[in-house]
C-alpha cells in the first residue's frame, strides 16, 4: 500500500474497561484486510487506523469493533440547509453528506430545510460537512432554538417583497398578453406596451433581479452534475426571453407587430415565486408544533437563594435548587414537591384536560401550569434534562427522520428532472421537425410548458409536510413517535397487545369491599386492619393503609408485628391481637369463618383478606388494581379501528379474566412470566400479525423491542419507554388509539400527496407537449401543485381525539 493510497481514522470506542479490551479491539482491527495499523488507547477511548480505503471502508472498520463488543460512539446534530429549492435539491444534499468518510447517516427534509447527520466526529468534522455542502452549491449552519422557525419567516418576507417587484412589472405585459384572446379583444392597450423594448425593459429586471436564484442554482446544480427545478424554470423563462429579443431584433429590421413572450417569461417567474411564497407560509405552520412547546415553558423562576427568594431566567436554575410556585404560574423545571400541594394543570404534555392532585414528595413537570395551592419544589431536570426538552428533541428527531416511503420517491426525483429535460428536447424537435416544420415559435411554447410545470417540488414536500403535520399533532395529544418511520409503521398493525398492570389497570393496588361480621363495623375494622399493616412493605398493605388514611381514619404504629411470609402478619394493636391473611393462616389459628364472600370477591379478581381480633373472624378488607376508568373506552376504540386486542399478565387467570371482562377483551393471555412476554409477541408475529405491544414496566422491555411497534406508557419506567417506539405520555389507553389513528391518516393524507403530485405531473406533460397549455398556465399549476400538497398536510393539524375521535381528515 503506497503512502497516497493510505487514509487514516479515528473512532472513540466506549465499553472498553480493560487491557485486554482494548488488545482484542487492536487485534480484531489488525487482522482486518485493508488495514496497515490500527492503536487503540485505553485511557482516551481512541482507536486510530491507517487503511486502504480501495480495500476496506471506515464503516467497515466500525461494524468489526461493534461486532468485537463494543460500541464506536456517535454524534447527532441537526443543521439547517439553505438554498434548496425541490427534491432534487434535497437528494444531492443528502447523498453528499452520506458519501463523507465518518458519516453514518444523513436525512436532509426539504420541508424544514434541515439535515440530521449522525457522525464520527474524531472521522469527519463539521466543517468538513459544511465545506462538501458549498461545494455541491448549498449552505449548511448548525441549527440552534428558533432558527428553523425565523429563517423561514425571513424567506417568506424576501420572497413577498420579490413577488410584489416583479407583479408590478408584469402587469403591464399582463394586460397585453390578455388582448390576445378573442373575447377580450375589445379591450384598450396603450401602445407602448406593445413596443418590444418597453417590453424587454418591464422582463428584464425580473429575469435578472427576480429570477437570479433559478440561474444560481440551476448552475450550482448543472456544475454538480444534477437537475433541479431551477434548471428547468432557467431554461424555459430564458428560451422564452432570449426568443424575444431575436424577434425584436428581427421587427427593427423587418417591421411589423412581432408575436413577443416577454409576458410569458415575466408571468411565469412571477407566479413560481408567488408559490414560493404561500409554500414558505404554510411550511412554517407545518412546524408549528415544536413551537407551541417551546412557547409553554416558563421564562423566569423565583428561586430561593441565601435564605432570600430571587426572579432568575429559567436556564440560571440549578439542580438542587428551592423554587417557589405561586397559584396561576408555571413551573419552570422538572421537581419534587419539598412543600405544599395544589392541583396541576398538565394538558399541555399530556392531553389529559383534567387536573392532577399533587402532594408533597410527588414528581412535577415543568411547563405545566400550578392552579390551586403554592408549591416549593426541588429542581431535579434543567435545561436539555426536563421533559418537556426531551419532548421536543423527540418531536424535532420524528419530524427530521425519513420514512421508508420518502426514500422511494427520493430515487424517483432524482432522475424526474433529467427525463423531463429530454422529453421537453424530444418535443421540441418534433414539433420544429414534423408538427410544424421550420416553425421555432410552435415548437418553444409545448416546450417551456413542459420545462415548467414538471417541477418535482409537489413530489419533494408529499412526505415530509404530512409527517411533520402528523407527529406535531400527535405531540399535541401525548403522543411521541422516536421517528417518522415508527409513524409509518404504526399504520400497518393489526394486533395489540396490553399489559394489564399499569396499562390498563392504575397499577396501584385501592381497598375496594371492606366486609365486616356482627360486633364490628365497617370504618372500625379497616382502621385496627390498617394499624397492623402499618410496618409492612407488602403492596397489599400499603393499599390498606392509604384506603385508611382516605377515609381519615386513625392509622397508629401497632406495639408489636410480625410478618408471616407467605400468610400474612400478625401484630398487637391497642391490645388487641389481630392477624390479617389468608384463610390458611386462620384455618392454621383454628380460627372459624364464612368463605363464601371472599369467593366471591376474588371471582371478581380482587384480594380479600381475612381479619381475626382476638382470635375471633372479624372480616375481610379486598384490594385491587382497579381498572383505569378509560380503557373500556379505549379498548372499543381500538376495536372499532380494526384492531385484534389482547391481554397480557402474569396474574393467574382467574384475576386476568376478571379485568378482561371490565375492559372488554375476550381474548387473554394468563400466567405468563416476564421472560415470555416477549415469546408471545414472536407467537403472533409467525402467525403473520403486525404486532404493537403496549407497557409500562420493566418486565415489558424485552416485548415492547420484540414487536413491531412498541409503545410504552410514558407513566412507567424509564427503560421501557427506552425500548419503545412510541410514548404515550398520557399514561392511559385512548393514546394508543391516537397513536395508531394518527399513523392511518398521516400514511393516507401522504398517499393523497403523491397520488396528487405523481398524477399531475403525468397528465400534464402530454398536455403541454401537444401545445394545449399556455406556459404562463403551467407557471400557475405549478406553484399550485406544491402549495396544494402542503395544504392537504396540514389538514392533519386538525385532527382531534378526546376519550373517541370526534373528528378530523378522513
Amino acid at each position: 500500500m503506497s503512502e497516497n493510497s493510505r487514509e487514516q481514522v479515528r473512532f472513540n470506542v466506549e465499553g472498553m474497561t480493560c487491557a485486554a479490551c482494548s488488545s482484542r479491539v487492536e487485534k480484531v482491527l489488525n487482522r482486518t484486510d485493508g488495514v496497515e495499523e490500527a492503536n487503540v488507547n485505553l485511557p482516551l477511548e481512541q482507536a486510530t487506523i491507517s487503511y486502504d480505503p480501495d480495500v476496506v471502508d471506515a464503516q467497515t472498520l466500525e461494524a468489526r469493533v461493534e461486532k468485537a463488543g463494543y460500541e464506536v460512539k456517535k454524534d447527532t446534530q441537526e443543521f439547517q440547509v439553505t438554498g434548496m429549492t425541490c427534491a432534487s435539491c434535497a437528494n444531492r444534499v443528502e447523498k453528499k453528506l452520506n458519501r463523507l468518510p465518518g458519516v453514518e447517516s444523513a436525512n436532509v427534509n426539504l420541508a424544514l430545510e434541515s439535515a440530521q447527520v449522525t457522525y464520527n466526529s474524531e472521522a469527519v468534522s463539521i466543517d468538513n460537512m459544511k465545506h462538501a455542502v458549498e461545494k455541491a452549491g448549498f449552505g449548511l449552519k448548525e441549527k440552534e432554538g428558533q432558527q428553523s422557525n425565523e429563517a423561514g419567516e425571513d424567506r417568506a418576507e424576501e420572497q413577498l417583497g420579490k413577488f410584489l417587484f416583479s407583479a408590478i412589472l408584469s402587469l403591464p405585459l399582463l394586460w397585453t398578453m390578455v388582448t390576445h384572446f378573442e373575447f377580450t379583444s375589445f379591450l384598450w392597450v396603450p401602445e407602448a406596451f406593445m413596443h418590444p423594448w418597453i417590453q424587454l425593459a418591464l422582463a428584464t429586471p425580473i429575469q435578472f433581479i427576480v429570477g437570479w436564484q433559478f440561474y444560481t442554482g440551476a448552475y450550482k446544480a448543472l456544475r454538480n452534475k444534477s437537475a433541479n427545478m431551477d434548471v428547468l424554470v432557467a431554461m424555459g423563462t430564458s428560451a422564452a426571453y432570449f426568443y424575444s429579443i431575436y424577434l425584436g431584433y428581427q421587427w427593427t429590421q423587418t417591421g411589423g407587430m412581432p408575436e413577443l413572450y416577454f409576458e410569458a417569461a415575466a408571468i411565469i417567474i412571477t407566479l413560481v415565486v408567488l408559490g414560493k411564497l404561500f409554500e414558505a407560509r404554510a411550511k412554517g405552520r407545518t412546524s408549528q408544533a415544536i413551537q407551541k412547546l417551546l412557547s409553554l415553558q416558563a421564562k423566569t423562576a423565583n428561586v430561593l437563594r441565601e435564605g432570600e427568594v430571587v426572579e432568575v431566567p429559567v436556564e440560571d436554575v440549578a439542580r438542587g435548587d428551592r423554587v417557589l410556585i405561586k397559584p396561576g404560574e408555571k413551573i419552570p423545571v422538572d421537581g419534587r414537591i419539598v412543600e405544599g400541594s395544589s392541583t396541576v394543570d398538565e394538558s399541555m404534555l399530556t392531553g389529559e384536560s383534567m387536573p392532577v392532585d399533587k402532594m408533597e414528595g410527588e414528581e412535577v413537570v415543568g411547563a405545566t401550569l400550578n392552579q390551586a395551592g403554592g408549591l416549593t419544589i426541588e429542581a431535579t431536570k434543567v435545561g436539555e434534562e426536563t421533559a418537556l426538552a426531551q419532548i421536543v428533541k423527540t418531536v424535532e428527531e420524528a419530524q427530521g427522520s425519513k420514512a421508508d416511503i420518502q426514500r422511494m420517491v427520493d430515487k424517483v426525483s432524482g432522475i424526474f428532472v433529467p427525463a423531463v429535460v429530454a422529453f421537453a428536447a424530444v418535443t421540441f424537435i418534433t414539433w420544429y421537425t414534423v408538427v410544424d416544420p421550420g416553425s421555432v415559435q410552435s415548437a418553444l411554447i409545448p416546450t417551456i410548458s413542459i420545462l415548467v410545470i414538471a417541477c418535482p417540488c409537489a413530489l419533494g414536500l408529499a412526505t415530509p409536510t404530512s409527517i411533520m403535520a402528523g407527529s406535531g399533532r400527535a405531540a399535541e395529544l401525548g403522543v411521541l413517535y422516536k421517528g417518522g418511520e415508527y409513524l409509518e409503521q404504526a399504520q400497518a398493525v393489526d394486533t395489540v397487545l396490553l399489559d394489564k398492570t399499569g396499562t390498563i389497570t392504575e397499577g396501584e393496588p385501592q381497598v375496594t369491599n371492606v366486609y365486616a361480621v356482627s360486633g364490628w363495623n365497617e370504618a372500625a375494622l379497616l382502621e385496627i386492619t390498617a394499624s397492623a399493616e402499618q410496618p409492612s412493605e407488602h403492596p397489599l398493605a400499603s393499599a390498606i393503609v392509604q384506603g385508611a388514611k382516605d377515609q381519615h381514619l386513625r392509622v397508629q404504629q401497632p406495639e408489636s408485628f410480625t410478618s408471616l411470609p407467605g400468610h400474612g402478619i400478625e401484630a398487637v394493636v391497642e391490645g388487641k391481637s389481630v392477624l390479617v391473611g389468608t384463610k390458611k393462616l386462620l384455618e392454621e389459628r383454628s380460627i372459624s369463618f364464612q368463605a363464601e364472600e371472599k369467593e366471591s370477591l376474588e371471582a371478581e379478581g380482587k384480594t380479600a383478606m381475612l381479619v381475626a381480633i382476638d382470635g375471633e373472624f372479624a372480616g375481610m378488607v379486598a384490594v385491587a388494581d382497579t381498572i383505569k376508568p378509560t380503557s373500556k373506552a379505549a379498548v372499543e376504540r381500538l376495536k372499532q379501528a380494526g384492531m385484534h386486542v389482547v391481554m397480557i399478565t402474569g396474574d393467574n387467570a382467574r384475576t386476568a379474566d376478571a379485568i378482561a371482562e371490565r375492559a372488554g377483551i375476550k381474548h387473554v393471555r394468563a400466567e405468563v412470566l416476564p421472560e415470555e412476554k416477549s415469546a408471545e409477541v414472536q407467537r403472533f408475529q409467525n402467525l403473520g400479525h403486525q404486532v404493537a405491544m403496549v407497557g409500562d414496566g420493566l418486565n415489558d422491555a424485552p416485548a415492547l423491542a420484540a414487536a413491531d411497534i412498541g409503545m410504552a406508557i410514558g407513566t412507567g419506567t424509564d427503560i421501557a419507554i427506552e425500548a419503545a417506539d412510541i410514548t404515550l405520555m398520557r399514561g392511559d389507553l385512548h393514546s394508543a388509539a391516537d397513536a395508531l389513528l394518527v399513523s392511518q391518516k398521516t400514511m393516507r393524507n401522504i398517499k393523497q400527496n403523491l397520488f396528487f403530485a405523481f398524477l399531475y405531473n403525468t397528465s400534464a406533460l402530454p398536455i403541454a407537449a401537444a401545445g394545449l397549455l399556455a406556459p404562463w398556465v403551467a407557471g400557475a399549476a405549478m406553484a399550485f401543485s406544491s402549495v396544494s400538497v402542503v395544504l392537504n398536510a396540514l389538514r392533519l393539524q386538525r385532527l382531534k381525539f378526546t376519550g373517541q375521535e370526534k373528528g378530523g381528515v378522513s
